[in-house]
């Protein structure tokens, strides 16, 4: 797996509902590396740390693969790497390969992965259609989030190589699972909520559901 674009974006402030909004999301790609820390991108905004940014969710990854599927779905959007809202878009990156827990090599960081992407409505005014939410959603290609265990530069030609996969763990889409589908398993539920390597954010959503 390659890095084909690193990508930042500065904080902009958005009319959204006839409130102003200040958000992240609008990143762009960069010429230079950009450098993976413990909380976060250098140089990258991070609005509200309830949902983004953080030790759990210090960078994000999306597929380079998966945009032929949204230019297809929404033809009318000019796409572009990070329109995701992404930081290191990866060619060949499947979700269907990655567990929690892994642990990867990302240029000269190291990386955990701790959760897949839950989108909300900032996405929709990223891409200026709200529809791609539930488009989003109804889709096996959420992204992944990942913990800096050693923070280092990344750029574009970068690899992404598998370096530690833990021996009791469970598949990222198996969580993206347990967050949407109408039905879903209690026994996996049940070790999900409790596994200490995925993201408390994601942990705490999966409590609310397993609860009602």
């Amino acid at each position: 797996m390659k890095v084909l674009s690193v990508n930042i974006g500065e904080k902009q402030t958005v009319k959204w509902r006839g409130k102003s909004v200040e958000t992240g999301i609008y990143k762009y790609p960069v010429v230079d590396s950009i450098r993976l820390e413990s909380e976060d991108v250098v140089g990258d905004a991070v609005i509200d740390r309830r949902y983004h940014g953080g030790v759990d969710k210090a960078c994000y990854l999306y597929s380079a693969d998966h945009y032929e599927y949204w230019k297809t779905s929404f033809p009318d959007i000019e796409w572009q790497a990070g329109m995701m809202g992404e930081n290191v878009t990866i060619e060949a990156l499947s979700e269907k390969r990655v567990q929690i827990g892994d642990i990867y090599a990302l240029g000269d960081a190291l990386v955990q992965v701790s959760q897949p992407r839950q989108p909300c409505f900032k996405l929709g005014i990223r891409v200026g259609n709200q529809k791609i939410i539930k488009a989003f959603i109804n889709q096996p290609y959420p992204g992944v989030y990942v913990k800096v265990i050693r923070p280092g530069e990344v750029k574009k030609g970068d690899g992404f190589e598998l370096r530690e996969r833990l021996h009791n763990s469970i598949g990222l889409l198996e969580v993206w699972d347990l967050l949407y589908q109408p039905n879903y398993d209690e026994d996996l539920m049940e070790f999900a909520v409790d596994f200490q390597h995925l993201a408390d954010e994601c942990r705490g959503s999966l409590r609310k559901r397993f609860s009602k």
